[in-house]
């Protein structure tokens, strides 16, 4: 009994320190380390790491140039870059039509929103692909771009309106007292103090979006993923190539959001 009592006051500075939060994080790691180890090790698996940089750099006569990762890499970065300008387009359009009097504007959003989000993003990539795409001659990257800019943007549209409805309401007294139109209201006063609101959801939905243009490979476009599956079609190397193809857009990801974080630090100091 006498240990009992001694022992709690020693859990409760523990705990008071944040020192318990730090050795439960540290058992955590330990414990699921331990698990891949014995998971990797009851599969009796022969591993092959010294393979996977010839599929990231290679070198010949004329100098080093990029293996079929990187090459797959190129491409989902261009999908992901013009899918986002899009989405972010598609986004604000939604938005300002949702915010617009009109009801015919606002139902108009209301019919893409709900459409798009209530829908998988496979079934609209598909259905764009094998039957909007061949009746207006879209090839597989523009429809790949467009599938992912329609799906983002209607989730980023929710963020922007969110954003847009987070200004206080006398900065729109403000903008008509100096004459500003709706247009000019919302470029330069509303939208500008409307960033701040929006940008960390933002960075989380161009994250979403990366992950996401994993499914283009479906259509049959040599991204990332399907220079994965090719490779692992070709050598077998199944754990090493996923593992790697995983490393990778964990590293593109964040990259990304450490890019926002200190964007959003620039803004925070500018108020």
């Amino acid at each position: 009994m006498m240990g009992a009592f001694r022992a709690a006051p020693f859990f409760h500075r523990l705990r008071r320190t944040g020192r318990w939060d730090v050795l439960s994080f540290l058992l955590m790691v330990t414990l699921l380390l331990w698990l891949g180890w014995a998971s990797f090790s009851a599969l009796d698996y022969h591993w092959q790491w010294y393979r996977i940089p010839a599929f990231l750099v290679l070198r010949d006569p004329d100098g080093w140039r990029c293996g079929l990762l990187l090459k797959g890499l190129g491409v989902t970065l261009q999908i992901v870059a013009w899918s986002l300008i899009l989405a972010l387009l598609f986004g604000l359009c939604a938005a300002l039509l949702r915010l617009s009097p009109s009801p015919v504007a606002r139902g108009i959003a209301r019919v893409y929103l709900e459409a798009v989000r209530n829908t998988p993003l496979l079934i609209q990539l598909f259905f764009l692909y094998f039957v909007v795409a061949p009746l207006v001659g879209l090839g597989r990257f523009p429809t790949a771009v467009l599938a992912l800019a329609l799906f983002e943007g209607a989730y980023a549209s929710e963020i922007f309106r969110a954003g847009i409805l987070a200004v206080d309401k006398g900065q729109w007294e403000a903008a008509r007292s100096l004459g500003f139109g709706r247009f000019q209201a919302y470029r330069r006063v509303i939208l500008p103090q409307a960033l701040r609101h929006i940008l960390p959801p933002l960075t989380g939905q161009a994250v979403s979006l990366i992950k996401d243009s994993a499914l283009v490979s479906t259509i049959a476009i040599l991204d990332l993923t399907m220079r994965g599956q090719m490779i692992v079609a070709r050598t077998f190397l199944t754990f090493e190539i996923w593992f790697t193809v995983a490393a990778i857009y964990l590293a593109v990801t964040l990259s990304l959001s450490a890019l926002a974080w200190r964007l959003e630090l620039r803004l925070q100091t500018r108020r």
